[in-house]
């Protein structure tokens, strides 16, 4: 690998752990401003708060960041569609390496839906950007997803992160499973780092406990979005999400540790609350 991707994969993935936390926020193109990206200002400051090793962001939100407080790798998604199109699986190039890196990207990334009628025009492209990646040294991250009669087959899986790295991705993003035991045999099977997909928004004790799952399959980590941008507490989400995959903990501790965190930003907001309308109450020391 050129010394140029290394670099910036250390950017991406945590050099100690070798695991990483990417947040997509790219949904915006596909259902626009959806909950918890109506400001991607923010929506970016709470995933960098929390610990957020990457975000995934199109190249059009660069201008809504602060760049002075960007700690975390930035990766420039490449193709897009729309919920509004007949055909919302085609997903179709509208950035380009080249450009990606004018905008300052640490890696980029592309969609490529499995299955569907246009599968040849996305696996072109992701054939064209691969080449691109090598020759300007910017990691590849495939998100790689099933569909069709087969799209939650674990055999269609395996080939789809197969495919991703055959054609050249650095990292891969795949459909989960469903347990440690049956994605141990989608990680075995390609050679380069495997994160898992989030899906829809589901509650902290299923999402963690996928994300246990997925870490004890021998994942490189999650690329997770709705769960963790739409979250009451997005950052301290990111930051359970964190104790699992960088420091080996179980979902059941990660919980207990988010709910406590919880429990103490409620009496400080309602202590704060309190002490508006009783300015005579001193803080606690």
């Amino acid at each position: 690998m050129v010394r140029g991707k290394i670099l910036r994969l250390n950017r991406i993935i945590d050099v100690d752990t070798k695991k990483t936390i990417i947040v997509p926020m790219d949904h915006g193109v596909t259902m626009g401003p959806v909950k918890g990206l109506e400001k991607i200002d923010l929506a970016f400051s709470k995933m960098i708060k929390g610990g957020a090793n990457a975000v995934i962001i199109h190249k059009g939100m660069m201008k809504s960041l602060n760049l002075d407080k960007i700690t975390s790798g930035i990766i420039i998604h490449l193709s897009a569609s729309t919920l509004l199109n007949p055909d919302p699986l085609f997903k179709t190039p509208v950035c380009d390496v080249e450009e990606a890196l004018s905008h300052g990207a640490d890696a980029v990334s592309i969609h490529v839906n499995l299955g569907a009628d246009s599968e040849p025009s996305m696996l072109n492209f992701m054939g064209q950007t691969a080449r691109e990646c090598s020759r300007w040294g910017l990691p590849l991250l495939a998100m790689m997803y099933a569909h069709g009669k087969l799209a939650d087959n674990q055999n269609s899986i395996k080939i789809a992160a197969r495919v991703g790295a055959e054609l050249g991705a650095d990292i891969i993003k795949c459909q989960y499973t469903g347990d440690a035991e049956s994605f141990s045999e989608v990680v075995d099977g390609c050679p380069v780092p495997v994160v898992i997909a989030g899906g829809e928004k589901t509650n902290d004790k299923a999402a963690l406990k996928m994300i246990e799952g997925a870490m004890l399959s021998g994942a490189a980590g999650l690329s997770i979005g709705r769960n963790a941008f739409q979250h009451n507490n997005s950052e301290l989400f990111i930051n359970a999400a964190g104790s699992i995959v960088h420091e080996g903990c179980s979902a059941e501790e990660a919980y207990d540790v988010l709910m406590a965190k919880k429990s103490v930003n409620i009496l400080k907001i309602n202590r704060n609350s309190f002490n508006k309308k009783n300015a005579f109450i001193p803080e606690p020391a």
